[in-house]
């Protein structure tokens, strides 16, 4: 009668699924491998055929096109790099006025949907079901074809103390211009802030020894505003503003505000406020009762309670979800392509993609664009969580 053979442990047989979840493993790895050499082949091959080269020479090249916002200067015939700068920092531009619009309307509206004051309560709901749920692009439309649009042109500007103009062609504000006493003056500011934190920190150390309290505000207030005076009337001016007026059909000088990042920020900040204003609102709601009882035992006021017993426990719970919205702010800037505004793909990935040809190599840099910026939020966000976080001991 023959018997079994007993299976050895460690066997390199295919019945050993040790040894198949590798031969699986090594099987994919191989197939990925070989569909990525076979596409870049296949590139290469079409871009040879079509007398495209590759790399990144083509941003040493004349871009010959103007562009309507430039946080830098800019001429007709500078390079696609510099383009691709300018392109940088608009969607820098409205990616951070975004996130800083959005978080102050968003913590306002949180707190007013945990309001006793009904209206309040009301209105902020209202609000909230109705932005959150409008796509984005059709609000981006909205205040740029029906809103901005239609205001009066450079003739009929609506103006306020002859220094702010607003048409349809944007708002027009002073421009500020550098001028002599310009170091003095940031050399006074930093003086004047490094002795207010020690004058902080002296009154701190103070109170925490003797119990009696020093306020620092008043000091710290008149050295941010002596100090700067003194080297204004010593040193000369740090700016000289450059003050918009009316030539022609339009304005000259001062700096312009095209209704293009108008209504992208109005948009994109009144759209993802709604989101926000529901995570403030889940985060204060997530802070046990008994805190709020145990302040109102001590005699806080409301307004102290919420500053300085709420809020720092409410951000471990808010910080996570509100960095994918910020996340979402610097994604969603890429609509701009929709309206004209000079972004990283309206300019990059449309207009010097479509003259150079070089679809590879202008994707790429958009897309890394992207994931950096990204990925810096991110990170900056997580080492501010980190900080907030509750330690054990």
């Amino acid at each position: 009668m023959s018997q079994r053979r007993p299976t050895v442990k460690g066997s390199l047989s295919f019945s050993n699924p040790a040894v198949r979840a590798w031969l699986f493993q090594i099987i994919a790895i191989l197939a990925v491998i070989g569909i990525a050499i076979y596409l870049i082949h296949n590139t290469i091959t079409n871009l040879n055929s079509r007398g495209i080269t590759s790399g990144f020479a083509f941003l040493d090249r004349a871009a010959g096109f103007g562009i309507v916002q430039h946080l830098i200067d800019y001429e007709q015939g500078d390079t696609y790099g510099r383009v691709f700068f300018i392109g940088l920092l608009n969607t820098l531009l409205v990616s951070a006025l975004c996130i800083v619009f959005a978080s102050f309307i968003g913590f306002f509206l949180g707190l007013c949907r945990l309001s006793e004051n009904w209206l309040l309560r009301k209105l902020s709901t209202i609000y909230i079901e109705t932005f959150r749920n409008i796509p984005p692009l059709l609000q981006i439309f909205f205040w740029y074809f029906a809103v901005l649009r239609n205001l009066p042109g450079p003739r009929q500007a609506i103006g306020a103390m002859d220094l702010l103009f607003l048409s349809n062609r944007g708002l027009y504000i002073p421009s500020p211009q550098l001028g002599e006493g310009l170091w003095a003056f940031i050399g006074t500011i930093v003086f004047a802030l490094a002795i207010s934190i020690g004058l902080y920190r002296f009154n701190k150390a103070h109170q925490i020894k003797t119990g009696q309290l020093r306020r620092t505000w008043p000091t710290a207030l008149g050295l941010i505003i002596v100090l700067p005076l003194l080297a204004h009337w010593v040193f000369g001016a740090a700016l000289h503003w450059d003050i918009p007026h009316l030539r022609g059909f339009n304005f000259q000088g001062g700096m312009v505000l095209i209704p293009e990042l108008a209504a992208l920020t109005i948009a994109l900040s009144v759209y993802t406020s709604a989101f926000i204003a529901e995570i403030i609102r889940s985060g204060i709601q997530s802070v046990p009762y008994g805190q709020h009882e145990a302040a109102r035992s001590l005699g806080l006021p409301n307004p102290v309670t919420l500053r300085q017993v709420i809020i720092p426990q409410a951000l471990r719970v808010i910080i996570p979800p509100l960095t994918s919205q910020y996340l979402n702010i610097a994604k969603n800037s890429s609509l701009a392509a929709a309206i004209g505004y000079p972004d990283m793909v309206s300019l990059f990935a449309g207009t010097v993609l479509n003259q150079t040809g070089q679809a590879i190599e202008t994707i790429a840099i958009t897309m890394s664009v992207y994931l950096i910026i990204s990925l810096s939020i991110s990170l900056l966000m997580n080492i501010y969580n980190r900080r907030i976080a509750l330690i054990e001991r």
